[in-house]
């Protein structure tokens, strides 16, 4: 069944479900009651979530706090929230019996396609580290050159939330995880454009291996098959692909728009220089390059809009700077779940004095990788937290003792913070870019960045609000 609409849920027929009381969830319950408030619908949530939905007053909505296969299997259709894997075998067996599960991202695309299956406004946005930026900065790049645009998706807006505005936005900036980017495919839909900055491990424990996470990940141009793909040439699996129903537009070569140095190119011309930019770290002026290659793409002058960069606001949680106490510096970049993203944001204070805090939710990601780095790149001080922590710190001590950083272990973040300021002795860089999820002590990581702000003195409701998120 293709999602044609939402109105095609109720056509086709059988038993109707969703999975998940998030903020996904909620989008899609509104947005199915707006287009079938007739329709019967069945929602699995937890004990926590239930008190909730159960109050609405919607006789047409039965609340069930037990999601297993054979619930399920009773349903033609389950729209679940994101963080649900296809991958678990309550999924995996009602899957077999004939049930179908796709998320609201599905509906949207499906609801938002033309006669030809393309949504000719969106560009689609995913890669493993800077989809947020590359996202954000895109609709700041497209409203700078006077054009309506929504900013939504996995960066904070469930698109369901915008199903229907008016007046409709130009353009459509649409980031996605993951555990998104085959709900687009799964739509029937194509998106115009469709980005992919990078392809690193990680999320092994939704996706259950590297080779399904980058086959997930990928979905955004393998299976959904946009009209136009803007890839990254420098990173060795997108520079393999092959994509025949699809243009393909490079970045970060010499031929298209990229870095020589802090220099931005478009082919041979020198364009500016971009050291100076709000875009936190080499990497994130990086996406600036994929953000121009994909306004080209929808036929716009990148080269003169590219200045007005400079007036993009950084993202929170994100190598987020958030001032100085007692000379010591605090650098909230939470959102940094890989080893990759911690080493890139390493870099961006290297000369300088840092204690770094590394750990969390232990997925099984390989730091082996990152501690030879320590070897040449290491921190004055690096402290281990978490779940995984002692597993990094056991991984680090070899290096430690060669290359002399200090090595810690810490049972909370209050703890590592008090260590790290030890450390420092007033002086240097505080850096929480902890490597892995925030899952366990956190609900996710703008809790931890939050906690982590208030730790450090600041107020955490000043450094969370996401800048120009909707429609601008």
């Amino acid at each position: 069944m293709r999602i044609s609409g939402l109105e095609s849920i109720a056509a086709a027929g059988g038993a109707i479900a969703l999975w998940g009381w998030g903020r996904e969830g909620r989008a899609a319950y509104r947005a199915i009651r707006e287009r079938c408030p007739q329709l019967p619908l069945t929602l699995f949530c937890s004990d926590a979530e239930a008190a909730e939905p159960r109050g609405l007053g919607d006789a047409r909505l039965s609340v069930r706090t037990r999601a297993g296969a054979d619930a399920l299997a009773a349903h033609a259709l389950v729209v679940k929230s994101p963080g649900i894997s296809p991958y678990r075998d309550e999924v995996r067996a009602a899957a077999a019996r004939g049930t179908r599960f796709v998320g609201g991202t599905a509906l949207w695309f499906g609801e938002r396609a033309g006669a030809d299956g393309v949504v000719a406004d969106a560009v689609c946005v995913t890669g493993t580290k800077g989809k947020s930026t590359t996202t954000a900065l895109l609709a700041h790049l497209l409203r700078a050159g006077g054009h309506r645009t929504a900013l939504a998706g996995n960066i904070g807006l469930p698109l369901l939330e915008l199903l229907d505005p008016r007046p409709a936005p130009d353009y459509w900036a649409i980031e996605l995880s993951s555990f998104q980017t085959g709900d687009v495919a799964a739509s029937g839909a194509r998106p115009r454009i469709a980005v992919v900055t990078n392809v690193f491990p990680e999320h092994l424990d939704w996706h259950g291996s590297q080779q399904r996470y980058v086959e997930d990940k990928l979905k955004l141009v393998t299976a959904a098959r946009p009209r136009i793909a803007v890839l990254n040439a420098a990173d060795p699996t997108l520079a393999a692909l092959r994509l025949p129903d699809s243009e393909l537009r490079w970045y970060g070569d010499e031929g298209g728009w990229h870095l020589r140095g802090d220099r931005l190119y478009r082919g041979d011309v020198e364009l500016l220089d971009t050291a100076g930019m709000p875009l936190p770290g080499r990497h994130n002026r990086g996406n600036l390059c994929a953000v121009l290659t994909a306004l080209e793409a929808l036929g716009l002058d990148a080269a003169a809009l590219a200045p007005a960069a400079t007036g993009f606001r950084p993202l929170p949680h994100r190598l987020q700077s958030l001032g100085t106490r007692d000379g010591v510096e605090y650098v909230n970049d939470s959102i940094s779940t890989t080893p990759h993203a911690t080493l890139a944001a390493l870099d961006c204070f290297a000369g300088r004095r840092v204690a770094l805090l590394v750990g969390g939710h232990d997925r099984g990601l390989d730091w082996s990788d990152f501690a030879t780095a320590m070897r040449t790149r290491a921190p004055a001080t690096i402290v281990a937290m978490g779940q995984n922590g002692p597993r990094i710190a056991a991984l680090l001590a070899p290096e430690a003792a060669d290359a002399g950083f200090a090595l810690h272990q810490a049972d909370s973040l209050e703890q590592a913070m008090a260590l790290a300021r030890e450390a420092l002795a007033g002086e240097g860089v505080l850096l929480l870019s902890p490597g892995a999820p925030s899952f366990g002590p956190y609900r996710d990581y703008v809790a931890r960045g939050r906690h982590f702000a208030g730790l450090a003195g600041f107020d955490p409701d000043g450094i969370s609000a996401i800048p120009g998120l909707g429609i601008a």
